[in-house]
């Protein structure tokens, strides 16, 4: 049930674990010889999403990196105590069309061991950095389900000049070896699909225009919906790379000071659950 009392399809809420220097936009200015000492943020900004998540008695799905992860191990402790869902977001941030399909399995295996060892669960679900699974790399769904996932959320069914796959199905659809992919909500209108399951749009576009696409899927599809977000999304006093190109700053910095109280509304507005616990068990030939 929603907070207005009416019957309401739970959808799946996402968060993408990785720090502000990671985004791949900003690798250009934060090669990775630099991580380490680069001041994090994540933290402090998981911190906050856990607590929105607790007022609202709600549950969701962190992609998390390997890498935030050992350095934070008591913070994946803590989300996976706190009920939520566990994945991987991979080790090192790797976009999975700039690897082999060697260096792909190598990093996704290590994510899950890494994430695994740390809070004591089991690690199913796996999401690729920027959505970067696509018809340039159709191996990565077979190194997936090898590296012992039983679902992936790296496909975006939409035209982007950075990652997409426009005519791929708009709802969960089963792979190669049973792997199940849950690609990110849109809404099919005048002959393409319309991004709406969170991320940039989320912030550049009217919060209005997200929830109408949410209801859509909901009410028109009658599917549940699974939306994203990063935990740089709620902070806007991150460090501002002035040397990034003006469509870069432009894409990530946009509104970042409306995020939380959005996202707060949305929360609000919605049921959100876990991706294993609102998608999987529609799990078949075709979910």
């Amino acid at each position: 049930m929603n907070h207005r009392g009416a019957p309401s399809v739970r959808n799946a809420l996402t968060i993408d674990v990785e720090d502000y220097f990671q985004v791949s936009a900003l690798a250009p200015h934060f090669p990775k010889d630099v991580w380490n000492n680069t001041p994090c943020r994540v933290e402090r900004n998981v911190h906050r999403i856990l607590e929105m998540l607790h007022e609202q008695e709600a549950k969701a799905t962190f992609f998390t990196l390997g890498w935030i992860a050992e350095r934070y191990p008591g913070l994946i402790r803590l989300i996976a105590a706190e009920g939520h869902e566990l994945a991987s977001h991979g080790y090192g941030h790797e976009r999975a069309s700039e690897q082999t399909p060697e260096a792909f399995l190598a990093d996704i295996k290590l994510a899950k061991v890494v994430l695994e060892d740390i809070a004591s669960c089991q690690v199913n679900g796996y999401r690729a950095p920027s959505f970067s699974v696509g018809l340039s790399n159709p191996w990565a769904h077979d190194c997936i389900a090898e590296a012992g996932y039983g679902y992936s959320s790296s496909v975006y069914p939409v035209k982007h000049d950075h990652y997409g796959v426009p005519d791929a199905p708009r709802f969960p659809y089963v792979v190669g070896g049973g792997l199940v992919e849950i690609p990110i909500s849109t809404v099919r209108r005048w002959g393409r699909n319309w991004p709406v399951g969170g991320g940039g749009y989320f912030r550049l576009l009217p919060y209005s225009v997200s929830a109408w696409g949410i209801r859509k899927v909901n009410e028109d599809d009658g599917k549940p919906a699974i939306f994203y977000f990063h935990p740089w999304e709620i902070d806007p006093g991150q460090p501002v790379v002035q040397q990034a190109s003006a469509k870069t700053r432009f894409r990530h910095y946009v509104n970042l000071a409306r995020t939380e109280a959005r996202l707060q509304r949305l929360l609000r507005d919605f049921a959100w659950g876990r991706v294993d616990e609102v998608f999987l068990p529609l799990a078949g030939p075709t979910v």
